[in-house]
């Protein structure tokens, strides 16, 4: 690697979202992965990397020694991911690491290159597979059903605060799944007698007006819905929630790991952990078409007592006794 890529690429991996660049080539003498996200910085996903690695290194291989991985964080770049993939694509990689949206660039990009996807949504109906169990093509991944999942959590909130009557939902109109998630919703919020106030936030700016709305309107309680907007913005959601003394439930542990109040989901790091251990198969000379794509086996409820106490809540019992995570 030249003095020039080398600095260019430790300054990618320092988090600055990049322009739509398109790479020269180079000769790559150890396989090369390009990872492709729509967190804003390396520090925003550090700990998903993390978990990619350590499926690597269950596959036998350490990045450094035996493989080599150059990242992109898209943020909301969405305009340059076909720019992104077809980089990667003249880069030859080996395979193509990424969440929903830039997979889809990818495989729109290369019909050959395999594509290794992380996905909270249907991968089927996204078109990224033909079938979870023969995935055909040149993709597979894991997929973990983050966004189906909003019904139970309105469904937890109710358990915790049975009084509520309004129940506000934080949802990212230019997410894939949007609209099927505001329909789980609604149907969960009648079936419990909730009044459902829904947002639309896409934006920086959007996030902070809507908060403000929420400062104005005063719902009972919060539910963040799964996108990838909302989880690499984790830290500002959970301090805006804390600011205004929202109750407040959300898709993935690491929210309650940074003070959110609870979540329901899957595991994200085991997910990065089985596309680090799919990516390795993959270098080792497996088909992603024969690789069928993993699904979760277990949901996880994480509370954090100490941001409850904090809310002046009392968890019931019940509650407490079902979750598989109390962070106090």
């Amino acid at each position: 690697m030249s003095g020039v890529r080398r600095r260019a690429f430790i300054a990618l991996l320092g988090g600055a979202a990049v322009a739509c660049p398109l790479a020269a080539r180079a000769q790559q003498t150890i396989p090369l992965i390009g990872f492709l996200s729509t967190d804003r910085t390396s520090s925003e996903a550090a700990p998903f990397v993390a978990a990619f690695h350590q499926g690597l290194r269950e596959a036998g291989f350490i990045e450094g020694q035996n493989v080599t991985v150059e990242y992109r964080w898209v943020g909301r770049q969405y305009d340059c991911l076909s720019t992104f993939a077809a980089e990667m694509v003249h880069r030859q990689v080996a395979v193509i690491v990424g969440n929903s949206p830039p997979a889809l660039a990818a495989k729109k990009a290369t019909s050959t290159i395999p594509i290794v996807f992380w996905s909270g949504t249907d991968p089927v109906k996204l078109g990224l597979v033909a079938s979870f169990n023969r995935p055909g093509g040149n993709a597979t991944g894991v997929s973990f059903w983050s966004s189906a999942l909003e019904a139970k959590r309105l469904g937890l909130l109710h358990e915790l605060l049975p009084q509520a009557t309004v129940i506000a939902a934080l949802v990212d109109p230019n997410f894939l799944t949007t609209a099927d998630q505001l329909e789980d919703l609604q149907n969960a919020a009648r079936a419990v007698g909730k009044q459902l106030q829904v947002l639309r936030v896409s934006t920086e700016k959007e996030l902070d007006d809507g908060f403000a709305t929420f400062a104005q309107q005063r719902p009972d309680a919060l539910i963040v819905a799964a996108t990838p907007f909302f989880t690499a913005r984790r830290k500002e959601l959970v301090a805006l929630a804390d600011q205004h003394g929202l109750a407040a439930i959300y898709s993935w542990r690491e929210f309650p790991a940074a003070g959110g109040l609870m979540s329901y989901g899957t595991s994200f790091t085991d997910a990065f952990r089985q596309v680090g251990v799919y990516t390795g198969r993959i270098l080792k000379g497996e088909k992603p078409a024969e690789l069928p794509v993993q699904q979760p086996t277990k949901f996880e409820l994480v509370i954090n007592l100490k941001t409850a106490k904090a809310l002046g809540l009392t968890v019931p019992p019940n509650l407490l006794a079902t979750a598989d995570e109390v962070i106090e």
